[in-house]
Parts: structure tokens; C-alpha cells; sequence
């Protein structure tokens, strides 16, 4: 069987993808991701790529819709604001790769097109050519709710290309049905895929002192700095802890001199860090909390943008997490971070439901299903 992959160029959305393609690489089936440009994070986890779009980076389209002074920190906006305003930028930046999926899922022949909910060509092409769908959800919130969302602005080109609807489409969840997701479909267990990267070797087991990774997943930094963590550095010199600062080669200088327990690192793959560490620091990003889950550690998030706040309200209602403004971060909440027994328990349970889903070489007979069911 062939199986074509394909999302925006954002490691959080093709990331989740991966351990699903190696499933079914593993189970015998052909595998083409179709991908925008940059390609290189996605390079790294071994399949072909195909590329698809006008090669135009995605932070182009964010400039476009929000204003060329784009950030991914949006405080004054609700969060229903901001995720309509992602879904019309992956819908603009969507617009140039109609042509190339449409052709590559053609050409190639595909049995079964897997996809994200931010790359809005995916569901046309898939109508257009009666290829069977599947939705990869990336995280906790309905990635069928912002398909839909994305689709609104691709009415034009549904019309153009004579599709009454976009195709429907079987979502793949990743997170226990208490979390969210989207109901119905399938659930797997959370496998987490973080790219390559060396890991030092003092690194290879736990340290004398709690350990507290400190992360912004692969865009916060990249677009706004290090600011929103510049309040809690200040406030870990305090704390009987060591804070491992996993933020890859962003500038340090806006952090100042850093404490003595504040440490630095290369870029690392997070899950690997994750489990020699007692506690995870991040901006609610799905990647770093899905991550955060399946290694059961207590989780301080520092809501940024996206659905960074979404996230915070799922994951602090289940007693495993901690919530802040990122000014507002000082010594008792980072203390109470590492120290707090409800934290640790609720954080295992977590792990524990995670552990209790199938994985996806549990499901790869059902998703194989989707190819051959009416549609």
C-alpha cells in the first residue's frame, strides 16, 4: 500500500506524523511525505519528501495575515481569536501547494492520504481524487474543528477545482479521550518523536539534585527570544535544583549572566532529557506537553500563543501541572514545581493512561482499514 504524508512545514505538525509513518514503513507499506520547504528537521526521520509549495517560508503567511511585526506570544487575544487567526494563515500559506499535492498524490498513486489539520490542500485533493483520509491530530485540541476552519477560507479553489466538500476524514488521536482529540477515529498511545541530536553523556542518567528542563519547543524562540523565560531564570537561583536550559542556539545574552544551577545545553531530543529530569518548564506547546506526559514529570506551563492556552486549561485541570504568566514565575512556584507530591502522582497517572492506548504498530491494521473502506 501507498501512503502519502503531508502538513505545513512546522516540526509540531509533521513531528506527531512520524512514529505512525515508521509503523507502517515497518509493517511493509510504501511512505511519501509531501512537504513546504524547510525540509531538513523532516529529512532527519528518513523518509523521501516530495516538495510541495512556493517555497515562501511559513512565517511569510503569519507576517501576511497578522502584520510584519508577527509574534507567537498574543496576550491580548482570546484563544479563539488566535487559532482563527492561524487558520487563515495555514490557509493562505496553504494556497501554493495545492498543485504540487494534487500531482504528487496523483502521479504516485496513493491508497491512503494521512494529513494534518493545517495544511488545507490535504481534504481538497483528497475529494478530488477519491483517495481514502486520515487526519493526524497533533495534540490535545479538534484537529477536525480547525480543518474546518482552515477550509473556510479555500472555498474559492474548492469551486475552482469542481469539489463539492472537503473529503471526510478519519482523525488519529494521540492523547487519552479525556484529554481531547476528536471523537471517533483512532487512538494511539503518544510516542514521542523529537528529531535527532547528540546527547551528552552526563545526561545518560539522573543527577544528584531534582533536574528541570527548561524548553520552548521550535518556534517560540526563533520568533520572539528568550523573554518568556527571563523572569523564571532570575527566580531559579534560589531553588535547590538544577535547571537544564534546552533551547538549542538561541541568543542567550537578553538572560544575562546565569545562575550557577542554570545550565545550558545543545539541542538535545526532549524525551531523551526528559528522563533523567523531574520536572519540564515549557510554553504549552503540544509537543513539549505530550512529551511531558509520557514521561510523567510535573509540568509548569507558560502559555504563549497558538494553543498554548487551551493546552494549560486541559492539562492543569488534571492536577499534573502548574500555570503561569511568564512574569509572574518566582522561587515558591519553581520550588513547589519539584517538590510537590500530588504534582508527581497526578503527572504518573497521566503517563499510566498514555501507556494504556495502543500504539501505532497496535494500529496499523486499522488504519490500513481506512484505505479499503466505502467512502
Amino acid at each position: 500500500m501507498r501512503i502519502l504524508f503531508t502538513g505545513p512545514a512546522a516540526p509540531s505538525h509533521l513531528f506527531p506524523m512520524v512514529p505512525t509513518a515508521q509503523a507502517l514503513r515497518a509493517a511493509g507499506h510504501e511512505i511519501l511525505f509531501a512537504s513546504p520547504k524547510p525540509m531538513d528537521q523532516l529529512r532527519a526521520a528518513g523518509f523521501p519528501i516530495v516538495e510541495i509549495g512556493d517555497g515562501r517560508p511559513l512565517r511569510e503567511a503569519f507576517e501576511v495575515v497578522a502584520g510584519e511585526d508577527a509574534h507567537y506570544a498574543m496576550p491580548e487575544l482570546a484563544q479563539e481569536q488566535i487559532l482563527d487567526l492561524a487558520a487563515t494563515a495555514f490557509a493562505y500559506a496553504s494556497r501554493s501547494t495545492v498543485d504540487g499535492l494534487l500531482a504528487t498524490a496523483d502521479e504516485w498513486d496513493a491508497d491512503l492520504l494521512i494529513h494534518d489539520s493545517c495544511l488545507a490542500s490535504a481534504q481538497l485533493v483528497a475529494a478530488k481524487l477519491k483517495i481514502p483520509a486520515a487526519l493526524q491530530n497533533f495534540g490535545f485540541t479538534s484537529g477536525l474543528d480547525m480543518a474546518a476552519r482552515l477550509a473556510g477560507h479555500f472555498t474559492d479553489l474548492y469551486e475552482a477545482h469542481g469539489v463539492a466538500a472537503p473529503a471526510e476524514s478519519t482523525p488519529l488521536n494521540i492523547v487519552p479521550a479525556a484529554l481531547g482529540g476528536d471523537p471517533g477515529g483512532l487512538r494511539m498511545r503518544y510516542l514521542p518523536y523529537n528529531g535527532g541530536g547528540v546527547v551528552p553523556a552526563g545526561l545518560l542518567r539522573r543527577g544528584a539534585r531534582p533536574r528541570v528542563a527548561v524548553t520552548l519547543g521550535t518556534v517560540v524562540a526563533e520568533m520572539d527570544g528568550l523573554h518568556a523565560i527571563a523572569r523564571l531564570i532570575e527566580a531559579a537561583a534560589s531553588v535547590d535544583a538544577e535547571f537544564l536550559l534546552a533551547v538549542g542556539d538561541a541568543d542567550l545574552t537578553l538572560l544575562g549572566t546565569l545562575p550557577a544551577n542554570v545550565r545550558p545545553l545543545p539541542w538535545v531530543p526532549l524525551a531523551e532529557l526528559l528522563r533523567v529530569c523531574d520536572a519540564v518548564v515549557h510554553h504549552g506547546g503540544s509537543g513539549s506537553t505530550l512529551t511531558g506526559l509520557q514521561a510523567g514529570v510535573p509540568q509548569l506551563l507558560l502559555p504563549q500563543g497558538a494553543d498554548n492556552f487551551a493546552v494549560a486549561d486541559i492539562l492543569t485541570a488534571t492536577g499534573a501541572a502548574l500555570r503561569s504568566a511568564s512574569d509572574d514565575v518566582d522561587t515558591p512556584l519553581l520550588t513547589r514545581l519539584v517538590t510537590d507530591p500530588g504534582l508527581r502522582d497526578a503527572a504518573a497517572r497521566l503517563r499510566a493512561e498514555n501507556d494504556a492506548l495502543p500504539t501505532p504498530a497496535a494500529l496499523v491494521p486499522a488504519i490500513e482499514a481506512l484505505a479499503t473502506a466505502p467512502h
